[in-house]
């Protein structure tokens, strides 16, 4: 990744900020080298604040960090898009965003997954996720085949709120044993898409 820090006199960059999940554009602010090293290193995203006149960590007093994702240099080696999850809100004044948008997750599915994921790094004690992730892929893939058979047990009643209740559990065990598996949902909708085009 080679970025021209010097095209500006100032020595910093413009640095876009964008949803990973939502691809909301958060926030826009200035990354120095010192910056962007700090960003890669803790994987919170970093700036350059020009009126502090120091690195400053998103969230170092809010807690609203803005976790890395990813990061691309645009065309003319001259700016960066950050792609990133934020806890809770961007802008300083409470807004999801600095454009007073709001960032919400349309595709609630992938909103799971991401949730699954964060929950996966916590302790086992706190989260079932973590908890059943601990125990394996033979664990997870049970699981997943007992909710599966559960849901064909209601499906053969007339009981929407068991059947609706099973699929719900089957789908958040699904997308359990996809992490437990290192895939994502994404890659599972790429397939069905291949399909429907033939």
């Amino acid at each position: 990744m080679i970025i021209d820090f010097k095209k500006y006199a100032d020595g910093l960059v413009p640095a876009i900020v964008q949803d990973a999940v939502t691809y909301k554009v958060l926030m826009l602010g200035f990354m120095n080298e010192a910056a962007l090293e700090v960003t890669k290193n803790t994987k919170h995203v970093t700036f350059f604040s020009r009126s502090k006149q120091r690195l400053w960590t998103k969230g170092e007093q809010s807690g609203h960090f803005l976790n890395l994702v990813s990061i691309a240099v645009d065309c003319d080696k001259d700016s960066l898009l950050i792609k990133a999850h934020p806890i809770g809100p961007t802008c300083h004044t409470g807004a999801d965003t600095c454009w007073n948008e709001t960032n919400e997750q349309k595709d609630f599915l992938l909103y799971l997954e991401q949730i699954i994921e964060q929950r996966s790094k916590v302790s086992p004690d706190e989260s079932y996720t973590a908890k059943m992730l601990g125990k394996g892929i033979n664990k997870v893939a049970q699981k997943v085949g007992e909710e599966a058979v559960e849901l064909v047990i209601e499906a053969k009643d007339d009981n929407k709120e068991l059947f609706l209740g099973e699929a719900a559990d089957l789908m958040f065990h699904y997308l359990l044993l996809l992490k437990a598996k290192g895939y994502k949902l994404q890659e599972v909708l790429e397939v069905l898409q291949k399909r429907h085009k033939k």
